[in-house]
């Protein structure tokens, strides 16, 4: 549901630039010390045929401050008015006009009142009043053709409710745009309703730039305005700007204490605010799961409501926290469904980007993850974080390093072994998976004896972690012998005295045709 109830404010609309005012009363107010209320009105029509609107406005007030009570004045100084697009004073002239020929209303007191309706927005009440001048004068040509204006109107405001109700926004948009084109086609003022929900509108699509320049544009017009406070505070809090947000709603509350949606709102913002302090500080302590809880709760009260464009920045936000934290905790799955409904909402984000990057580097992703990192890298460098380019370019070259990696031979994953094996891990793990890939299974047991060849090495390590090409099988023989350090091959005998195999025999007794080695020094090794 929508932020700000989408309800029609009935406003007014807009009329023509040459109304003729009426012509003269009957009844004439004379003034001892100079000219008759008719005589300044007619003074007043001089000024009006010669388009002197303002100054026709000052005489017919002077008329009408002498007989407040002859209507003719109100229109004349209504239709001055609207010549000068001023059609609020103007509808009210109309109004207290039309009160006074109350017994017997006059068609072109109401085609103005009408006109003035159209031009403020107000095509139900301008449509009553061309009602009751076409139930006087059927054939009223000026009135039906206003008549046809304001239906137009109305069926753009009829297009623009059915898709908002569809939550169609661009075809929301559009009718909209229609309504905006028909006031400013008669000079009139666009209803502050009307604005309120071209910024929704904008929300709904998500066009956040469009909705806060619509934003912006309206506090300027309304800035003590409750409503327009509270729905720019909306933006700012979906923004991610929440000290910002609390600032604008708590002024729309200093307007109107009782304003239910700013109240809700400011609620809602302190609770996020809040939320989000306390996972931030959970992740420093150490305390992951506890911070995952805090952004899920956050993540509730921001909720993802299309009207809301989906949450905006401050949802991308908590969801890039959560897979931070869900990636501390190698949940790397969820983590990764994070990081793509935060990229969905802030596609350009470098550290969802970052983060999402590191994901696929754990699940063994490499061409996505080097990607990422340099897609990190180039919207890094445009928010000018150069500390974190830096960073980032690190993580790229290690990055491409595995991409590389990942075309060869894992040595790691030979030996089951995380890359930041120690020495002794890499001995030990050799060992058990010399014994459980025996030269029975040729082709395994060669490999493994590959990777011991790399990973033992400081040096070779070094260079096969920055991906260079180090292939263990250079050392060895081909498939009729593999060459072996003479210490490796007694320590794996060792292994298999006395082992699982039993008795010193390794694999068996008796002959038949196993497998050969072959020592650099020349030794020759049986199977």
């Amino acid at each position: 549901m929508s932020y700000l109830p989408w309800h029609r404010v009935e406003t007014p609309a807009a009329g023509s630039s040459s109304v003729p005012p009426d012509p003269s009363p009957s009844k004439v107010v004379s003034s001892p010390n100079g000219p008759t209320a008719e005589e300044i009105k007619e003074q007043g029509n001089t000024a009006f045929k010669e388009k002197e609107y303002t100054k026709a406005v000052e005489l017919y007030t002077k008329a009408i401050d002498m007989n407040p009570t002859e209507p003719s004045y109100l229109t004349n100084r209504a239709a001055a008015n609207m010549s000068l697009k001023r059609f609020r004073p103007a509808l009210a002239d109309c109004q207290q006009a039309t009160a006074l020929q109350s017994d017997a209303p006059a068609p072109k007191t109401l085609i103005r009142l009408a006109r003035c309706q159209l031009a403020l927005g107000d095509s139900k009440s301008a449509l009553k009043s061309l009602h009751t001048v076409l139930s006087l004068e059927p054939s009223n040509a000026t009135a039906l053709q206003l008549q046809g204006k304001v239906q137009e109107l109305e069926s753009h405001l009829h297009n623009f409710e059915t898709a908002k109700r569809k939550k169609n926004w661009g075809l929301g948009r559009l009718a909209l745009d229609k309504c905006f084109q028909t006031i400013e086609a008669e000079g009139g003022d666009v209803p502050i309703q009307w604005r309120l929900w071209k910024i929704e509108l904008e929300l709904g699509r998500a066009n956040w730039d469009a909705a806060n320049i619509a934003a912006n544009d309206l506090l300027r017009l309304e800035p003590n305005s409750p409503e327009v406070l509270t729905i720019r505070g909306l933006l700012l809090f979906l923004s991610g700007k929440l000290p910002q947000a609390i600032q604008h709603v708590t002024s729309a509350l200093r307007l109107d204490p009782g304003h239910e949606d700013a109240s809700r709102l400011r609620k809602r913002i302190k609770d996020v605010e809040r939320l989000k302090e306390e996972g931030n500080t959970a992740f420093k302590s150490g305390k992951m799961q506890d911070a995952v809880d805090r952004y899920t709760e956050a993540l509730e009260r921001i909720g993802d409501m299309e009207e809301e464009g989906k949450g905006g920045q401050i949802r991308a936000t908590l969801l890039s926290n959560r897979a931070t934290t869900q990636l501390k905790l190698e949940r790397f799955e969820e983590a990764l469904a994070d990081t793509e409904a935060s990229l969905a909402l802030c596609p350009t984000s470098f550290k969802a980007l970052r983060t999402r990057a590191r994901i696929n580097l754990h699940l063994e992703k490499m061409d996505a993850a080097v990607a990422d990192f340099k897609a990190a890298m180039e919207q890094a460098g445009i928010e000018g974080a150069g500390a974190d380019v830096t960073a980032l370019r690190t993580e790229l070259k290690k990055a491409e390093a595995a991409l590389k990696r990942s075309k060869t031979k894992d040595y790691y994953k030979t030996l089951g072994l995380s890359r930041d094996c120690t020495e002794a891990d890499i001995k030990k793990a050799y060992r058990r998976e010399s014994l459980k890939h025996h030269p029975d299974k040729a082709k395994k047991f060669k490999l493994v004896v590959e990777a011991h060849a790399v990973l033992s090495d400081p040096q070779r390590r070094q260079r096969y972690d920055m991906g260079e090409d180090e292939d263990g099988s250079a050392s060895m023989g081909g498939m009729n012998g593999f060459r072996m350090d003479p210490g490796d091959l007694a320590a794996l005998f060792a292994q298999f005295d006395g082992g699982p195999f039993g008795g010193g025999r390794a694999f068996g007794g008796g002959g038949g045709g196993g497998f050969r080695f072959h020592t650099s020094s020349g030794h020759d090794f049986g199977f």
